[in-house]
């Protein structure tokens, strides 16, 4: 029998699956874990890595148990049970509910088993949309998804200084949505959705109010069949919302016009780096001039120099973020303030500093081609950059990343994975390259090619599984090799 949904009162007494953990203490599988206990649900956690991988993130959720059992003396709180290195069938036949991580595929045999048994799968992303009572603003898409929902979040912070921002940005939702059931004014929301978490959403008739599409770029591949499959999942974004929600899109990409031509929303706005035909209502770039056009109305709000996040693509995640804000009722002298003031978040081409005359730079965040070569055109003097790169394949192709590092890049540290064999062959003749196992080695050989004026990047264009724990690891890991070199 699944579990009634219409209540959060519900969840007393609930046997709940939770599928995927994860590493991330705020993270989605923690985050929906802590918010289920904390409603008095029975929890099963289940993945497939193993208590010692596991450890500071069951550590979390046992501290999490002691506190609530003190907090809440008015329901009953339960332990949770941990069943790790596998999942059994039984717990996701004969419980109520499977909350699934943004990291389970959704053709997991389990997920479908589940299914077939008539269980509610959700994720937290779908039971934030369930219960928030105030409007919700989200974002997708292949680069800059992150950095366009963090510049949103400081912009709608003029509005109301609680703004939340959560989601694929590394903070589950339900993190903040108890406090927000009790807030009388509404608060804004600006989630960040990956193709996973949007999946989570899909049938269940409610969408956000602003919903931001950045762009669309092969990725993923190790997990959608095609491209197209990927993009129909991005689109996911826009098909829950109703006719007078606004949709957000990419004006200077081909395929974001023919999604416009199948989302419900009647009110589709636009964003460019180059002036928009007549009749599209959006912002965009003229000369040094950020521009917007409503009903024929034109009008500047924003100089581009002022801008303090660099790098033309930081230029298109600037002005999706500005019409974001403007439509959710921001005034352009905040805005701007925003432009001026947001410098960026970390491991997204974020410069560390330098160390005898070399600059080091942490894009562990880069981990598309298409990421590589922003890093790669922002920093590239046409020869000056020993990168660092490669990894866990996405099945993506990396074949105009290697003539650009060709140009770029006069060595290349690869990272041992399933994508290494792949990097080099791409690379070529373009620049020698050396195969490591940890980032100690990594970085050993990256200084060893580097002299005086050169920058060693971190821009790895796969995903980080195998070497480390996350993406968030290999950057932390790469910042504290720098450090160790700032001290000697």
């Amino acid at each position: 029998m699944s579990l009634d949904l219409s209540s959060i009162k519900n969840f007393q007494d609930a046997a709940v699956t939770v599928m995927g953990l994860g590493r991330h203490k705020k993270g989605s599988g923690i985050g929906a874990a802590k918010w289920l206990m904390r409603h008095g649900a029975q929890l099963v956690i289940t993945d497939l890595k193993d208590q010692e991988e596991l450890h500071d993130s069951i550590e979390e959720i046992m501290s999490a148990y002691t506190e609530y059992r003190t907090t809440f003396k008015d329901r009953e709180i339960y332990q949770p049970v941990f069943v790790l290195g596998k999942h059994e069938a039984d717990n996701f036949t004969d419980v109520d509910l499977v909350m699934q991580n943004p990291g389970v595929a959704r053709e997991s045999e389990f997920v479908l088993l589940a299914k077939e048994q008539g269980i509610s799968v959700e994720s937290d992303i779908s039971l934030f949309f369930r219960y928030c009572p105030f409007p919700i603003y989200s974002v997708t898409g292949t680069r800059g998804k992150s950095t366009t929902t963090a510049l949103l979040g400081e912009m709608l912070k003029h509005l109301h200084p609680k703004t939340v921002v959560a989601g694929n940005i590394t903070r589950s939702p339900l993190e903040d949505l108890d406090w927000l059931l009790e807030e009388k004014a509404p608060v804004p929301i600006v989630l960040e959705l990956s193709s996973w978490l949007l999946e989570s959403i899909e049938g269940l008739g409610l969408g956000p109010d602003i919903a931001i599409l950045t762009n669309a770029y092969k990725d993923h591949l190790d997990r959608y069949d095609s491209f197209e499959s990927y993009v129909r999942a991005k689109e996911l974004i826009f098909q829950e919302q109703k006719s007078e929600q606004v949709a957000i899109l990419n004006a200077d990409q081909e395929i974001m016009h023919d999604i416009a031509g199948r989302i419900p929303s009647k009110r589709v706005h636009w964003f460019s780096a180059r002036v928009l035909p007549e009749g599209m209502n959006g912002v965009y770039r003229d000369g040094d001039q950020f521009v917007r056009r409503m009903e024929g109305e034109v009008k500047p709000f924003a100089h581009v120099h002022d801008l303090k996040l660099a790098g033309e693509h930081n230029i298109m995640n600037a002005l999706c973020a500005s019409l974001g804000a403007h439509m959710a009722h921001v005034g352009d002298e905040d805005i701007h303030a925003s432009l001026k003031s947001f410098a960026g978040l970390p491991g997204r081409q974020e410069i560390l500093g330098e160390v005898e005359g070399v600059l080091f730079v942490n894009d562990t965040t880069g981990t598309s081609p298409e990421g590589v070569m922003a890093a790669l055109k922002r920093f590239g003097k046409g020869g000056n950059i020993v990168l660092i790169g490669g990894g866990s394949s996405k099945g993506l192709s990396f074949t105009e990343l290697g003539k650009m590092i060709g140009e770029q890049c006069k060595f290349v540290v690869v990272f041992d994975g399933t994508a290494a064999d792949d990097f080099e062959r791409a690379i070529g003749d373009g620049a020698p390259t050396v195969r490591v196992n940890s980032m100690d080695k990594a970085m050993k050989a990256a200084r060893e090619n580097a002299k005086l004026g050169d920058v060693i990047l971190l821009s790895p264009g796969t995903s980080s599984f195998g070497i480390f724990k996350n993406e968030f690891d290999r950057g932390d890991q790469f910042i504290a090799e720098f450090q160790k070199l700032q001290k000697k």
